[in-house]
């Protein structure tokens, strides 16, 4: 995300909280609810993905209906950490292997904790697609990988406090314009 100085406005946080929620609603939709007009609410939105705010417009499927049965989170530690110049090798060998390969990876990013100092969110059809992602990221050139450590969830499990979604941050928005307002 680009940095801007100063506070985002409480109508663009309202914007962004009601696409969070949907993404296919209208400009002409988003401004009957945010009480404003169709062109406001256009440039506003224009704005919001020119600065960065909005990266993509997308949904989250029902993974069960698509065939995948575990979602995993992997951490990965590594013997030391790469160069920037390594770093951009990884990025482009992961390109080429997302491409060729079918690891479903939502999400795979630089952190810190419990020890590791990567994460990796993936889904999988069933645990020898998971076994075989697993295997591929232990032999991942340039990272000189020394442990991997999964959390697996069963997609489709009766257990569920909370599936994946975005509403609840967009609630959180919300607040910020609140306190944006005061």
């Amino acid at each position: 995300m680009t940095k801007r100085s100063g506070k985002v406005r409480a109508i663009e946080l309202s914007v962004l909280s009601e696409l969070m929620r949907n993404s296919r609603i209208s400009d002409r939709e988003l401004a009957r609810k945010l009480r404003k007009s169709q062109p406001t609410m256009s440039r506003i939105r224009a704005k919001l993905e020119r600065e960065g705010y909005i990266r993509e417009y997308t949904l989250i499927p029902d993974f069960t209906k698509l065939g995948y049965e575990i979602a995993s989170v992997v951490f990965v530690r590594s013997r030391y950490q790469p160069s920037l110049e390594k770093t951009e090798k990884i990025r482009k060998i992961a390109h080429k292997w997302e491409k060729k390969l079918a690891f479903n990876t939502i999400m795979a990013i630089e952190g810190e904790g419990l020890g590791h100092q990567a994460m990796l969110v993936s889904f999988h059809k069933n645990y020898a697609s998971y076994r075989e992602f697993i295997d591929h990221v232990k032999s991942f050139p340039y990272i000189d990988v020394e442990n991997v450590q999964s959390f697996l969830i069963g997609v489709n499990t009766a257990y569920a406090y909370r599936p994946l979604t975005f509403s609840t941050l967009a609630k959180d928005i919300l607040t910020m314009r609140r306190e944006n307002q005061q």
